[in-house]
């Protein structure tokens, strides 16, 4: 299984950074690949949300349970799609200054050999590209408010 650990320190605070994360509705106006995201049930700290993502001809949903803990840490644990698994865990890290060191990890395996073959030559490239999408849409939101 292909995963990816980073973390980052941006100079927004916890809230901003959980905040953005978090909104998962919004993931299909800037995150690559992602087409888009419906809550499915809304529990507060706990939700249920279907992420459809597609890259050219390749379109398929994700069924997933985000767990919120306001405002250090995200966890999404996966219910149903073409995985097998998946871990997916944002911590937000308050620093002296009051902006924030993101930790993020992923770990996830295709159910389809042939897919998970394709996706591990350019895993971490994409979810590199992927974090990099929320970083600049933190700077789109809350540069102005720093």
């Amino acid at each position: 299984m292909p995963t990816h650990a980073e973390k980052k320190h941006l100079p927004y605070t916890p809230e901003q950074m959980f905040d953005l994360v978090a909104d998962v509705e919004k993931y299909g106006k800037f995150l690559p690949w992602c087409i888009g995201c419906r809550i499915t049930d809304n529990q507060g700290d706990v939700i249920e949300a279907d992420l459809i993502i597609g890259y050219k001809m390749f379109r398929e949903k994700f069924k997933s349970r985000v767990i919120l803990d306001h405002p250090e840490e995200i966890r999404v644990e996966y219910l149903d799609g073409p995985l097998k698994s998946l871990s997916n865990q944002w911590q937000f890290i308050r620093n002296s200054d009051n902006t924030c060191t993101i930790d993020f990890f992923v770990d996830f395996e295709f159910q389809n050999p042939m897919l998970q073959s394709l996706v591990t030559m350019f895993f971490d490239k994409a979810v590199s590209r992927m974090v990099s999408a929320f970083e600049k849409r933190a700077a789109e939101l809350y540069s102005d408010s720093k």
